[in-house]
């Protein structure tokens, strides 16, 4: 096999490199690529005119931030992003953009890399499905060590300590005033057992979210909590869930038992009140308390445990859901989160579809 030098490997590699490459030396074409060639034909355009595209968008840039404060830096930027506008009529079109680079500016030797912003595009939309999944897959994980937890440190002793009041049933020197408050005691406690494993069950998915729907299901919660806390929970709205994905509705359920839950623990409020309403193409659920609200910038990572909310944030984006906090001290605090409904086209205007 013959030696290739390394001048040899990069000709080869610049010629066949997955970008279009075209390199101007004082405005004159002085080498371009096999790509280049190709994307050159496809587009119709000559090299040159693609140069001057790109010193027209520099010059308009420059003349931007001439008296920036920061000109000094900004007047040293030798790179810059242009997109290529193709054929808007072609749906099929491929979408392009170029790079202007200075490589040499005593020798005036600039370069233009050209790259398909379709394939971009797929990859990027890849990479976010792949960290979706990986979002979606911790807070799965997180929330199973949260059960784990809770079966280990509850229910599990409790189950353990009911056996062993059992056991001591057994024991004939035990008088019967002994053995009938032991069995009410083991029965009360097997009894407290039964309700935390509801609740760890009520807390993952409420059957009542799958059979009745979300809002049966925030009534249902709203129920516990007053019953549990003596908190007021007022649920009201008038939006058609059903409009949502079954993720997106599960979604929404867990943020409202995790702002309760922050509500519970820190804000000292009376009443809190959720709100589900639908509006022309999105529905919002808004949970709004009375309590002692608080500074945001101090509690950026307020409440972290078990799916918190802050945790919820990048799960929220994935679903294209849009997750807000408004809090004032002495007025309460508003979580507010919107997600996108599909729109029926035989709701749209003929106006707007023609």
């Amino acid at each position: 096999m013959a030696f290739l030098n390394k001048f040899d490997w990069i000709n080869s590699y610049f010629n066949n490199a997955p970008v279009a490459i075209i390199i101007f030396q004082n405005g004159s074409l002085l080498v371009s690529n096999n790509l280049a060639t190709k994307v050159q034909q496809e587009l119709n355009l000559d090299p040159s005119y693609l140069l001057d595209m790109a010193k027209s968008v520099i010059d308009n840039h420059n003349s931007k931030i001439m008296g920036c404060s920061d000109c000094s830096a900004c007047q040293q930027q030798s790179e810059l992003a242009i997109p290529i506008i193709t054929d808007t009529n072609n749906p099929n079109r491929t979408e392009y953009y170029m790079l202007y680079k200075v490589i040499n500016k005593d020798h005036g030797i600039v370069s233009l890399t050209i790259k398909n912003q379709n394939s971009i595009n797929k990859v990027t939309r890849q990479a976010t499905r792949e960290r979706n999944n990986q979002i979606t897959i911790d807070a799965a994980q997180k929330e199973r060590q949260q059960i784990s937890a809770n079966l280990h440190d509850s229910i599990s002793q409790n189950i353990y300590s009911s056996i062993m009041g059992v056991k001591r049933l057994t024991n004939s020197c035990l008088t019967q005033s002994e053995t009938d408050e032991l069995s009410k005691s083991i029965i009360d406690q097997l009894n407290n057992t039964l309700l935390e494993i509801k609740d760890m069950a009520l807390a993952i998915r409420p059957a009542v979210l799958d059979n009745f729907g979300l809002f049966s299901a925030l009534r249902t919660l709203a129920k516990r909590i007053e019953t549990n806390s003596g908190i007021n929970v007022i649920v009201a709205g008038n939006a058609n869930p059903e409009k949502l994905t079954d993720i997106v509705q599960n979604t929404l359920y867990t943020i409202a038992q995790e702002s309760i839950n922050n509500v519970l623990k820190h804000a000292k409020a009376s009443e809190i009140i959720i709100l589900l309403v639908e509006h022309t193409n999105f529905i919002t659920l808004e949970i709004i308390d009375d309590g002692i609200g608080f500074n945001l910038s101090e509690h950026s990572q307020f409440n972290g445990n078990s799916l918190g909310l802050y945790t919820m944030k990048d799960r929220i984006k994935s679903l294209n859901g849009i997750f807000n906090i408004h809090s004032e001290l002495s007025v309460g605090t508003t979580i507010t989160v919107k997600f996108p409904v599909t729109i029926d086209v035989k709701e749209v205007p003929s106006c707007i579809t023609s």
